[in-house]
């Protein structure tokens, strides 16, 4: 097995209408992490972007999806944006999109301002659909784009 950059990676989202997005999110994390912690947000958290799967469903997506090919992960419940990556000072990196980019910087803040170790920030470049626009879990809701990012509609056009 090949030696991972980093011992413990964080990487959290609502992944509701689990795309080729998330994929690539939690791809990256698995290449770099010897453990990948997966937040998802809860229902209360999460239910602030609209009509999303009750999060029991979308972490037994995630279960599903990640022990095809991983047993490296502990997935859990998010009730706020930082999850315990300001808590447990063991994390090395966390992995974000360019849309989330902002809150792990505000994670280093509180890290230091508890005289906890900074940890690396690894952003991943967004998946654009067919369009030319950034796949989302409310596009697909929308029933603009599939998971894959192609177009379903004429309106999306």
């Amino acid at each position: 097995m090949d030696k991972k950059k980093y011992k413990k990676v964080a990487v959290g989202g609502t992944f509701d209408r689990f795309h080729y997005g998330h994929r690539k999110l939690l791809k990256k994390a698995f290449e770099i992490g010897e453990m990948v912690i997966v937040g998802v947000s809860s229902d209360v958290f999460g239910g602030a972007k609209g009509n999303i799967d009750p999060c029991n469903e979308r972490m037994s997506n995630l279960v599903r999806f990640l022990a095809n090919d991983y047993n490296n992960f502990h997935i859990s419940r998010l009730d706020d944006i930082y999850g315990t990556t300001i808590y447990e000072d063991d994390f090395d990196a966390i992995v974000v999109s360019k849309e989330t980019e902002p809150t792990a910087i505000e994670i280093n803040k509180i890290r230091k301002s508890k005289k906890m170790k900074t940890i690396d920030v690894i952003t991943i470049d967004f998946v654009f659909a067919d369009d030319g626009v950034p796949i989302s879990s409310t596009r697909i809701r929308n029933g603009e784009i599939d998971i894959k990012g192609h177009l379903l509609s004429e309106n999306s056009i």
